[in-house]
């Protein structure tokens, strides 16, 4: 148990920040009907989490190298457990979207230093092994989301989606506290703190704007003014950082085509494989009549792939050059998300079974060597930044889909939430 207890811990916190990323598409008209939320209220109880996530994932991984990567991850672990119980028991849409935003910050802590610590507590096979099995629940805990969150909705009330994690995530802080050893990079090094306020600032910015491109169209006057402020904030980071001795993220880093190659394949891989599934649930459960459970079971198809793929082949791929099994999972990807447009008036939830498998095996395929890929190309001392930088990019890509999905499908989606309910369709 000692050798795997820190996948175990590092998985189990993953698993519970990344299930909550999908885990309330289910519950959204459950909890508009008890909060008496709009659809934009729905959208912010999404984006408030993804927003802060991918505001402090890199600071967060900075900070974790500077202070230790076993006390931020501990630390998130809290606040993301905390948080949770506050969104049980929020009273309204403003509690709750805060209390969203606050298990974004915790899930911020944690998710940029999994990398870190798991590269540094194995090495040759196992960190292939532990990579892969990462890989695998990471890719599964996305699309297993709807599932249990639907479980958790229909039995017992959408407050049990946020309940979940408190005694997984008392689990993960116990195993952690236990099993994972303290690890630095670089103690005597300052704290970049411009740096950090300039990119918490311009990452912030960045996925607001494209949120609010998503709901309001690219033309919206705030959004603009938004993406611009983002391009202003981005663009003194990169000063600040050229001119800081130890910066935060060292810009050369993206003169070198592999590491610039990591993190689109994050950000595409994110971008195509869960920026529709808010649709889709609402389509599944508006137009078809589908329950909560039901609709997350036809969603079932696409994480038992990818845990299969990313758990069968994370030793295999250890061995074999990253670069194809990313580039083949980034295609695998791309292919699943054109298969998923293939759905029209008349179609049923078995037209999207293909694209949902073919999905998974890309995800199964691309993520494990993404994150090995990602620690590897920079210094020991530098491993909480390269996480934090890896899961940006993964959490600016799912924004970017957000806007780009929102601005085409937000008409169609706003009629079949206000407009006459579907006659059910439970007979399927």
């Amino acid at each position: 148990m000692r050798k795997w207890g820190p996948l175990f811990a590092v998985s189990l916190a993953a698993f519970m920040l990344l299930i909550d990323i999908t885990i309330v598409i289910v519950a959204l008209p459950d909890m508009a009907s008890d909060l008496g939320s709009s659809y934009t209220d729905l959208q912010w109880v999404m984006d408030a989490y993804a927003l802060a996530l991918a505001a402090v994932l890199l600071g967060a991984g900075a900070l974790a190298d500077r202070v230790g990567r076993k006390r931020v991850f501990i630390q998130g672990t809290v606040l993301f457990t905390a948080a949770s119980a506050l969104c049980a028991f929020a009273p309204n849409t403003a509690t709750l979207v805060a209390a969203r935003a606050l298990q974004g910050l915790g899930g911020a802590a944690m998710f940029a230093t999994t990398l870190a610590l798991l590269g540094l507590a194995y090495e040759g096979r196992d960190r292939g092994i532990a990579f892969g099995v990462w890989g695998a629940v990471s890719g599964a805990a996305a699309a297993v989301g709807p599932v249990l969150g639907g479980v958790l909705t229909e039995h017992i009330g959408w407050e049990a989606i946020f309940f979940i994690n408190l005694p997984i995530g008392l689990l993960a802080i116990a195993m952690a506290a236990r099993l994972i050893s303290e690890s630095y990079g670089d103690r005597e090094a300052r704290i970049d703190v411009p740096g950090m306020v300039a990119f918490t600032a311009g990452a912030g910015l960045l996925t607001y704007g494209l949120i609010r491109a998503g709901g309001h169209g690219w033309g919206d006057g705030l959004a603009v003014g938004v993406l611009v402020g983002a391009a202003v904030a981005l663009a003194a980071f990169v000063v600040v950082e050229r001119r800081t001795a130890k910066p935060m993220l060292d810009l050369g880093l993206f003169r070198r085509a592999s590491f610039v190659g990591i993190m689109a394949g994050g950000l595409f891989t994110q971008f195509a494989a869960f920026s529709g599934f808010p649709q889709v649930s609402v389509w599944l459960q508006s137009v078809l009549g589908y329950g909560p459970v039901k609709s997350g079971l036809v969603l079932l198809p696409m994480a038992a792939t990818a845990f299969v793929v990313a758990g069968a082949g994370g030793p295999v791929m250890a061995r074999i050059p990253p670069r194809y099994p990313i580039g083949g999972g980034i295609v695998c990807v791309g292919v699943g998300a054109l298969l998923l447009t293939m759905v029209d008036a008349g179609s049923d939830w078995p037209v999207l079974v293909p694209g949902l498998v073919v999905i998974g095996v890309g995800i199964g395929l691309s993520m494990p060597p993404m994150s090995a890929a990602a620690y590897a190309s920079v210094p020991p001392e530098k491993s909480g930044v390269a996480g934090g930088a890896l899961n940006t990019f993964r959490q600016l890509g799912f924004a970017l889909g957000i806007a780009v999905v929102g601005v085409v499908f937000r008409a169609a989606v706003e009629n079949s939430i206000d407009g006459t309910p579907a006659a059910g369709r439970d007979a399927h």
